[in-house]
Protein backbone atom coordinates (compact mmCIF):
# COMPACT_ATOMS: atom_id res chain seq x y z
CA UNK A 1 0.00 0.00 0.00
CA UNK A 2 1.24 3.53 -0.69
CA UNK A 3 2.55 5.63 2.17
CA UNK A 4 3.55 9.27 2.58
CA UNK A 5 5.69 11.07 5.10
CA UNK A 6 5.70 14.54 3.53
CA UNK A 7 2.13 15.21 4.66
CA UNK A 8 2.82 15.00 8.38
CA UNK A 9 5.56 13.83 10.65
CA UNK A 10 4.25 10.70 12.36
CA UNK A 11 5.37 9.42 15.72
CA UNK A 12 7.15 6.43 14.19
CA UNK A 13 10.43 5.23 12.74
CA UNK A 14 9.09 3.67 9.55
CA UNK A 15 5.82 3.04 7.77
CA UNK A 16 3.50 0.07 8.21
CA UNK A 17 5.44 -2.11 5.78
CA UNK A 18 8.59 -1.84 7.87
CA UNK A 19 9.65 -3.95 10.79
CA UNK A 20 9.44 -1.04 13.24
CA UNK A 21 6.25 -1.13 15.28
CA UNK A 22 6.52 2.18 17.12
CA UNK A 23 3.60 3.52 15.06
CA UNK A 24 0.18 2.59 16.36
CA UNK A 25 -2.72 4.13 14.41
CA UNK A 26 -5.07 3.30 17.26
CA UNK A 27 -3.04 5.51 19.63
CA UNK A 28 -2.10 8.09 17.06
CA UNK A 29 0.24 10.98 17.80
CA UNK A 30 1.07 13.56 15.18
CA UNK A 31 2.53 17.02 14.92
CA UNK A 32 1.02 19.18 12.20
CA UNK A 33 4.29 20.38 10.76
CA UNK A 34 4.54 20.07 7.02
CA UNK A 35 8.10 19.38 6.07
CA UNK A 36 10.52 17.92 3.61
CA UNK A 37 11.22 14.30 4.56
CA UNK A 38 14.92 15.15 4.65
CA UNK A 39 14.36 17.79 7.32
CA UNK A 40 15.29 17.11 10.90
CA UNK A 41 12.58 15.23 12.77
CA UNK A 42 10.98 17.04 15.70
CA UNK A 43 11.60 15.71 19.17
CA UNK A 44 8.96 13.33 20.40
CA UNK A 45 8.25 15.42 23.47
CA UNK A 46 7.01 18.15 21.13
CA UNK A 47 4.18 15.93 19.93
CA UNK A 48 0.80 16.27 21.52
CA UNK A 49 -2.14 13.92 21.32
CA UNK A 50 -4.80 15.17 18.95
CA UNK A 51 -8.27 14.01 18.16
CA UNK A 52 -8.67 11.30 15.58
CA UNK A 53 -10.95 13.53 13.49
CA UNK A 54 -8.44 16.42 13.43
CA UNK A 55 -5.74 13.96 12.39
CA UNK A 56 -7.87 12.63 9.54
CA UNK A 57 -8.75 16.11 8.33
CA UNK A 58 -5.18 17.38 8.40
CA UNK A 59 -3.64 14.34 6.73
CA UNK A 60 -6.42 14.13 4.16
CA UNK A 61 -6.16 17.78 3.21
CA UNK A 62 -2.38 17.63 2.95
CA UNK A 63 -2.29 14.48 0.87
CA UNK A 64 -5.10 15.42 -1.49
CA UNK A 65 -3.97 18.98 -2.17
CA UNK A 66 -0.37 17.88 -2.80
CA UNK A 67 -1.32 14.84 -4.84
CA UNK A 68 0.34 12.51 -2.34
CA UNK A 69 -1.02 9.18 -1.07
CA UNK A 70 -2.21 8.94 2.49
CA UNK A 71 -0.59 7.66 5.66
CA UNK A 72 -1.97 6.89 9.14
CA UNK A 73 -5.09 8.06 10.92
CA UNK A 74 -6.20 7.26 14.43
CA UNK A 75 -9.27 5.55 15.79
CA UNK A 76 -11.63 7.84 17.66
CA UNK A 77 -11.90 7.95 21.42
CA UNK A 78 -14.13 5.15 22.70
CA UNK A 79 -16.57 7.54 24.31
CA UNK A 80 -17.80 8.88 20.97
CA UNK A 81 -17.42 5.73 18.89
CA UNK A 82 -20.55 4.06 17.50
CA UNK A 83 -21.12 0.33 17.91
CA UNK A 84 -19.74 -2.01 15.29
CA UNK A 85 -21.97 -2.75 12.30
CA UNK A 86 -22.43 -6.16 10.77
CA UNK A 87 -24.29 -7.54 7.76
CA UNK A 88 -27.25 -9.81 8.35
CA UNK A 89 -26.61 -13.53 8.10
CA UNK A 90 -27.01 -14.94 4.63
CA UNK A 91 -27.42 -11.52 3.06
CA UNK A 92 -25.24 -9.95 0.42
CA UNK A 93 -26.13 -6.48 1.69
CA UNK A 94 -24.89 -4.57 4.70
CA UNK A 95 -27.79 -3.32 6.84
CA UNK A 96 -25.23 -1.64 9.09
CA UNK A 97 -24.69 1.09 6.49
CA UNK A 98 -25.71 4.59 7.45
CA UNK A 99 -29.40 5.38 7.33
CA UNK A 100 -30.39 6.73 3.94
CA UNK A 101 -27.31 5.36 2.17
CA UNK A 102 -27.54 2.44 -0.25
CA UNK A 103 -26.62 -1.00 1.12
CA UNK A 104 -23.49 -2.73 -0.06
CA UNK A 105 -23.97 -5.72 -2.35
CA UNK A 106 -20.87 -7.81 -1.82
CA UNK A 107 -19.29 -9.49 -4.83
CA UNK A 108 -16.03 -10.68 -3.27
CA UNK A 109 -16.71 -11.12 0.45
CA UNK A 110 -19.13 -13.66 1.87
CA UNK A 111 -21.32 -12.62 4.78
CA UNK A 112 -18.83 -13.68 7.48
CA UNK A 113 -15.94 -11.91 5.77
CA UNK A 114 -18.07 -8.80 5.24
CA UNK A 115 -19.00 -8.78 8.93
CA UNK A 116 -15.32 -8.67 9.90
CA UNK A 117 -14.45 -6.00 7.34
CA UNK A 118 -17.32 -3.75 8.41
CA UNK A 119 -16.50 -4.10 12.09
CA UNK A 120 -12.78 -3.53 11.51
CA UNK A 121 -13.04 -0.43 9.33
CA UNK A 122 -15.68 0.98 11.68
CA UNK A 123 -13.01 0.95 14.39
CA UNK A 124 -10.23 2.28 12.17
CA UNK A 125 -12.26 5.29 11.01
CA UNK A 126 -15.39 5.51 13.18
CA UNK A 127 -18.09 8.12 12.85
CA UNK A 128 -18.38 10.98 15.30
CA UNK A 129 -21.10 13.45 16.17
CA UNK A 130 -20.37 15.60 13.11
CA UNK A 131 -19.11 13.35 10.33
CA UNK A 132 -19.58 9.78 9.20
CA UNK A 133 -16.76 7.27 9.24
CA UNK A 134 -15.65 4.37 7.07
CA UNK A 135 -19.06 2.69 7.06
CA UNK A 136 -20.91 5.82 6.03
CA UNK A 137 -18.31 6.49 3.33
CA UNK A 138 -18.83 3.05 1.81
CA UNK A 139 -15.30 1.81 2.56
CA UNK A 140 -16.38 -1.87 2.72
CA UNK A 141 -17.85 -1.49 -0.78
CA UNK A 142 -14.59 0.00 -2.04
CA UNK A 143 -12.51 -2.84 -0.59
CA UNK A 144 -14.93 -5.47 -1.89
CA UNK A 145 -14.93 -4.14 -5.45
CA UNK A 146 -11.17 -3.61 -5.58
CA UNK A 147 -10.47 -7.12 -4.35
CA UNK A 148 -12.93 -8.50 -6.88
CA UNK A 149 -11.26 -6.64 -9.74
CA UNK A 150 -7.87 -6.30 -11.39
CA UNK A 151 -6.07 -5.05 -8.29
CA UNK A 152 -7.29 -7.99 -6.24
CA UNK A 153 -6.08 -10.38 -8.94
CA UNK A 154 -2.57 -8.93 -8.73
CA UNK A 155 -2.76 -7.03 -12.02
CA UNK A 156 0.56 -5.28 -11.49
CA UNK A 157 2.31 -7.62 -9.08
CA UNK A 158 5.44 -9.59 -9.85
CA UNK A 159 4.32 -13.23 -9.54
CA UNK A 160 7.27 -15.35 -10.64
CA UNK A 161 9.19 -15.80 -7.38
CA UNK A 162 11.41 -16.83 -5.74
CA UNK A 163 9.43 -16.21 -2.56
CA UNK A 164 11.86 -15.42 0.21
CA UNK A 165 11.66 -13.14 3.24
CA UNK A 166 12.89 -9.67 2.34
CA UNK A 167 14.03 -6.60 4.20
CA UNK A 168 11.52 -3.84 5.06
CA UNK A 169 12.90 -1.68 2.24
CA UNK A 170 12.10 -4.37 -0.32
CA UNK A 171 8.36 -4.10 0.24
CA UNK A 172 5.79 -6.83 -0.25
CA UNK A 173 7.41 -10.27 -0.68
CA UNK A 174 4.54 -12.77 -0.38
CA UNK A 175 3.27 -14.98 -3.23
CA UNK A 176 -0.36 -14.02 -2.62
CA UNK A 177 -2.45 -11.62 -4.67
CA UNK A 178 -4.37 -9.04 -2.59
CA UNK A 179 -7.51 -11.17 -3.01
CA UNK A 180 -5.73 -14.28 -1.75
CA UNK A 181 -4.15 -12.38 1.11
CA UNK A 182 -7.49 -11.03 2.37
CA UNK A 183 -9.24 -14.39 1.96
CA UNK A 184 -6.56 -16.28 3.87
CA UNK A 185 -6.14 -13.75 6.66
CA UNK A 186 -9.83 -13.10 7.29
CA UNK A 187 -10.55 -16.82 7.10
CA UNK A 188 -7.94 -17.50 9.77
CA UNK A 189 -9.28 -14.69 11.95
CA UNK A 190 -12.88 -15.87 11.68
CA UNK A 191 -11.81 -19.44 12.41
CA UNK A 192 -10.03 -18.25 15.53
CA UNK A 193 -13.09 -16.40 16.79
CA UNK A 194 -15.43 -19.26 15.87
CA UNK A 195 -13.48 -21.41 18.30
CA UNK A 196 -13.94 -18.81 21.05
CA UNK A 197 -17.66 -18.48 20.39
CA UNK A 198 -17.70 -14.69 19.89
CA UNK A 199 -17.08 -13.30 16.37
CA UNK A 200 -15.02 -10.15 15.98
CA UNK A 201 -18.10 -8.16 14.93
CA UNK A 202 -19.83 -8.97 18.23
CA UNK A 203 -16.96 -7.90 20.45
CA UNK A 204 -16.93 -4.60 22.33
CA UNK A 205 -15.12 -1.64 20.74
CA UNK A 206 -12.31 -1.95 23.31
CA UNK A 207 -11.87 -5.63 22.51
CA UNK A 208 -11.89 -4.93 18.78
CA UNK A 209 -9.26 -2.23 19.17
CA UNK A 210 -7.11 -4.54 21.25
CA UNK A 211 -7.26 -7.27 18.63
CA UNK A 212 -6.43 -4.85 15.81
CA UNK A 213 -3.41 -3.67 17.79
CA UNK A 214 -2.25 -7.25 18.10
CA UNK A 215 -2.55 -7.71 14.35
CA UNK A 216 -0.53 -4.59 13.75
CA UNK A 217 2.13 -5.59 16.26
CA UNK A 218 2.84 -8.71 14.22
CA UNK A 219 4.04 -12.14 15.23
CA UNK A 220 0.74 -13.81 14.37
CA UNK A 221 0.38 -16.21 11.45
CA UNK A 222 -2.89 -15.95 9.53
CA UNK A 223 -2.77 -19.01 7.27
CA UNK A 224 0.59 -18.01 5.86
CA UNK A 225 0.00 -14.25 6.02
CA UNK A 226 1.92 -12.33 8.72
CA UNK A 227 -0.64 -10.36 10.72
CA UNK A 228 1.26 -7.09 10.33
CA UNK A 229 1.20 -7.47 6.54
CA UNK A 230 -2.54 -8.09 6.55
CA UNK A 231 -3.09 -5.12 8.86
CA UNK A 232 -1.05 -2.88 6.56
CA UNK A 233 -3.23 -3.88 3.60
CA UNK A 234 -6.44 -3.46 5.58
CA UNK A 235 -5.32 -0.08 6.89
CA UNK A 236 -4.22 1.21 3.50
CA UNK A 237 -7.39 0.01 1.80
CA UNK A 238 -9.50 1.67 4.47
CA UNK A 239 -7.78 5.00 3.93
CA UNK A 240 -8.05 4.69 0.17
CA UNK A 241 -11.75 3.90 0.35
CA UNK A 242 -12.35 6.88 2.62
CA UNK A 243 -10.40 9.49 0.66
CA UNK A 244 -10.31 8.28 -2.96
CA UNK A 245 -12.55 9.60 -5.70
CA UNK A 246 -16.06 8.09 -5.45
CA UNK A 247 -15.59 6.62 -8.93
CA UNK A 248 -13.73 3.76 -7.25
CA UNK A 249 -16.64 2.76 -5.02
CA UNK A 250 -15.87 4.54 -1.73
CA UNK A 251 -16.02 8.07 -0.32
CA UNK A 252 -19.80 7.99 -0.66
CA UNK A 253 -21.34 11.44 -1.14
CA UNK A 254 -17.75 12.74 -1.09
CA UNK A 255 -18.03 12.76 2.69
CA UNK A 256 -14.29 12.96 3.37
CA UNK A 257 -13.77 15.69 0.78
CA UNK A 258 -16.55 17.75 2.32
CA UNK A 259 -15.04 17.17 5.74
CA UNK A 260 -11.60 18.52 4.79
CA UNK A 261 -12.78 21.09 2.22
CA UNK A 262 -11.22 19.42 -0.82
CA UNK A 263 -12.90 20.59 -4.07
CA UNK A 264 -12.23 17.41 -6.02
CA UNK A 265 -11.84 17.02 -9.77
CA UNK A 266 -12.68 20.42 -11.23
CA UNK A 267 -11.27 20.55 -14.76
CA UNK A 268 -10.39 24.23 -14.76
CA UNK A 269 -9.74 27.10 -12.39
CA UNK A 270 -9.14 29.57 -15.21
CA UNK A 271 -11.50 32.15 -13.72
CA UNK A 272 -9.59 32.09 -10.42
CA UNK A 273 -5.99 31.87 -11.60
CA UNK A 274 -5.28 35.57 -11.00
CA UNK A 275 -6.97 35.68 -7.60
CA UNK A 276 -4.76 35.07 -4.60
CA UNK A 277 -5.49 34.34 -0.96
CA UNK A 278 -9.15 33.54 -1.51
CA UNK A 279 -11.06 30.58 -0.11
CA UNK A 280 -12.29 28.05 -2.65
CA UNK A 281 -15.75 27.44 -1.30
CA UNK A 282 -17.59 25.12 -3.65
CA UNK A 283 -19.10 21.67 -3.48
CA UNK A 284 -16.63 18.89 -4.35
CA UNK A 285 -16.81 17.23 -7.76
CA UNK A 286 -16.04 13.61 -8.63
CA UNK A 287 -14.38 12.26 -11.76
CA UNK A 288 -17.54 10.19 -12.17
CA UNK A 289 -19.95 13.13 -11.88
CA UNK A 290 -22.25 14.02 -14.76
CA UNK A 291 -23.72 17.39 -15.72
CA UNK A 292 -26.63 16.81 -13.35
CA UNK A 293 -24.41 16.17 -10.35
CA UNK A 294 -24.97 12.41 -10.26
CA UNK A 295 -21.95 10.21 -9.50
CA UNK A 296 -21.58 6.99 -11.48
CA UNK A 297 -19.02 4.73 -9.75
CA UNK A 298 -16.86 2.46 -11.89
CA UNK A 299 -14.57 0.49 -9.55
CA UNK A 300 -13.21 -1.56 -12.47
CA UNK A 301 -11.26 1.30 -14.04
CA UNK A 302 -7.90 -0.21 -15.10
CA UNK A 303 -4.76 0.73 -13.24
CA UNK A 304 -3.12 1.70 -16.52
CA UNK A 305 -4.20 2.07 -20.13
CA UNK A 306 -2.78 0.25 -23.17
CA UNK A 307 -0.35 2.22 -25.39
CA UNK A 308 -2.09 4.92 -27.40
CA UNK A 309 -5.35 4.00 -25.61
CA UNK A 310 -5.83 1.06 -27.96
Amino acid sequence: MPKVFAAAQLDCKNDLTSGAKSYDPLTFRVTFKFMNTRAEKPQRNSMAKVSRRDAIKTLGAAALTTGLPLAGVAAQEHATAPPARTPSAGSGAAPGAAAGSPPTTYLFFNSEEAAFIEAAVARLIPADEQWGGAIEAGVPNYIDKQLGGAWGAGERLYRSGPWQPGTPSQGYQLPFTPAELFKKAIGAINKEFAASGTPFAKMSPDQQDGYLRKLEAGGKDLDGVPSEVFFAHLWGSTLEGFFADPVYGGNRDMISWRMIGFPGAYASYYDLVDQHGIKIDRAPMSLAQDAHGHVHPNPNLPADLPPNNQ
